[in-house]
């Protein structure tokens, strides 16, 4: 078989880009490969409406599931609400949008066994030529130090109505030990929610019996009702405290997503980036192996280039941080305007934003923090 454009993996980052090249140019032939037999896996993605462009939050919308005028956050010492917009999207309504729109273009239960920039060999014998083939299988190990987000969440439907109106993306009043710890609440409707247990943690995993406990406790002290728990996610994101982007590119294959180091450095989000790529891709005329990968690498180094005074914070976070102060850090932060934590989220922080982000007595130690901003 011959194509123009094999996508190898139908995550975020290679669903959306199989999408939007569909959409935007219907003639050229792509095909969309995944290991399993669904789009997205089973994961939840949320952005602020000003992560992107008004044109990509267009064309994104009917992936959208649900999106609330604003959010909160909640701290020891501060609570805040944020009149900001922020939306989300579940890998079930993308591979719902997604597979109806591509139909034959994607092939299920294929795992790949070999690629390389034009030619992909998958586990049961079958080889693709291809005028490029691309990589978006998630991410590979890197040689980078990192920190983690670590997540479980639960879908619960509720007896009766759960009383939250608009998502809490960081409750940090929960005891904190090991590590930054917050939950994250999304309301889906009246009576269903996504509550996930989250840290900030120096290795990846997560303690899933030590998680539900988390979870059952959070939700027991407020009341919450639970008649069914609909499905759990659970990760690891990376949070990069340091390195370069030549580390998520080791050969000449064109990558996106994770795997091409494409994602905010010190929240973890991709959706923003997975949409800039998609765009991008469909967008190149002509086609070509050599073009894709010289494009998006390019676009990938930037981005990392640009991002360095985030991997700064999070080394503060990380390393001039005790494990139990670091909620102190982020309580800190968001006392900042509304529009300082808009750029923050939307990774375009100005010059002037560095400095307003560390203005202030700074709540960990001095000594150590200067040691880890020359770092």
């Amino acid at each position: 078989m011959i194509v123009d454009v094999v996508i190898v993996g139908g995550g975020l980052a290679g669903s959306l880009a199989a999408w939007r090249l569909h959409e935007r140019r219907p003639e050229v032939q792509v095909r969309l490969l995944e290991a399993s037999a669904t789009l997205g896996g089973n994961h939840t993605w949320s952005l602020h409406a000003t992560d992107v462009s008004a044109a990509a939050l267009a064309w994104l919308t009917p992936l959208v599931g649900t999106r609330w005028p604003a959010h909160t956050v909640a701290f020891p010492g501060h609570r805040r609400v944020l009149d900001q917009v922020y939306l989300s999207l579940t890998s079930h309504r993308l591979h719902e949008v997604i597979s109806a729109a591509l139909g034959e273009r994607v092939r299920f239960d294929t795992a790949v066994e070999i690629l390389s920039p034009t030619r992909v060999r998958t586990s049961d014998g079958d080889e693709i030529e291809a005028r490029v083939v691309i990589d978006a299988r998630g991410p590979a190990p890197v040689a980078v130090p990192l920190g983690w987000q670590t997540f479980l969440g639960q879908e619960i439907v509720c007896d009766t109505p759960h009383g939250v109106d608009l998502p809490i993306i960081m409750d940090a009043t929960v005891p904190q030990a090991g590590g930054y710890k917050f939950v994250y609440v999304l309301p889906f409707t009246p009576r269903r929610l996504l509550v996930e247990d989250t840290a900030y943690a120096d290795a990846p995993g997560v303690d899933e019996g030590q998680a539900r406990a988390n979870l059952a406790a959070y939700i027991a002290a407020r009341g919450w009702r639970v008649r069914e728990v609909v499905r759990e996610e659970r990760g690891s994101l990376p949070i990069p405290l340091g390195g370069t982007s030549d580390a998520f590119w080791p050969d000449d294959v064109p990558r996106l997503g994770l795997r091409a180091g494409l994602f905010h450095p010190t929240t973890g989000y991709s959706l923003p980036d997975a949409v800039a790529t998609a765009d991008l891709v469909a967008g190149l005329n002509p086609l070509s192996a050599e073009r894709v990968y010289s494009e998006v690498r390019q676009f990938a180094t930037t981005r990392w280039q640009n991002r360095a005074f985030f991997r700064m914070l999070n080394r503060l976070l990380f390393r001039a941080a005790e494990p139990e102060a670091r909620a102190r850090v982020l309580e800190q932060f968001y006392r900042r305007s509304p529009a300082l934590i808009a750029r923050f989220y939307a990774a375009e922080l100005t010059a002037f934003d560095h400095l307003r982000v560390l203005a202030g007595r700074p709540p960990v130690s001095v000594r150590r923090a200067l040691a880890h901003v020359r770092e």
